[in-house]
């Protein structure tokens, strides 16, 4: 078994793809609090895979994959904020909510699926291991001060979310931990 120490940036993505794919289920087979609960970390999930991505992932497989590659992939990103934000908006109790999860669902799955079988691959064949091992790293660091929400607004630029996030992710986790809070006086 890996430890985190020893995971590689790929392993890492891969487990996350597992996650958000277990969650996609989970908010597909619950109703009520649970699924709102399973939204919510699906939610948070995707926004820091993502924006760690766009910082750390993309920029180095651009020598590897090629521009087309990373830009397809940027394209696909930025469609899965806007298409996020806007099922967050509507909560998963709205009429039609269903139908655009289901829609949001195939286009992330497909997107991770890009990833798995052309970015990827050659990240790991063109990439030193010890650099590959770095970058799981870096991607750890990315997410601790990404925003957990959507923000379709910041774009795929690296740069743009590396100096709109932090300030973004704040403002995430202390609404975050004040929903959490009101929602601990409602019990």
């Amino acid at each position: 078994m890996t430890t985190v120490q020893e995971q590689d940036v790929i392993e890492l993505l891969l487990a996350q793809h597992q996650q958000i794919k277990a969650l996609f289920t989970r908010v597909r087979q619950s109703t009520g609090e649970t699924r709102e609960q399973a939204f919510q970390e699906l939610v948070r999930l995707l926004a820091v895979h993502e924006s760690a991505e766009e910082q750390v992932v993309h920029p180095a497989a651009r020598d590897d994959a090629g521009d087309a590659v990373v830009d397809s992939r940027l394209a696909e990103e930025n469609e899965a904020k806007r298409a996020l934000a806007e099922l967050y908006d509507l909560g998963t109790g709205a009429p039609g909510f269903d139908d655009r999860f289901t829609a949001f669902e195939a286009a992330v799955l497909s997107h991770a699926l890009h990833e798995e079988q052309e970015e990827f691959p050659l990240l790991r064949t063109r990439t030193d291991p010890a650099r590959l091992v770095r970058m799981a790293g870096a991607v750890r660091a990315a997410e601790a001060v990404s925003p957990t929400k959507p923000h379709p607004g910041t774009g795929e630029n690296p740069v743009v979310n590396m100096i709109a996030g932090p300030p973004v992710a704040i403002f995430d986790k202390m609404r975050d931990a004040v929903q959490e809070w009101r929602r601990s006086q409602a019990d």
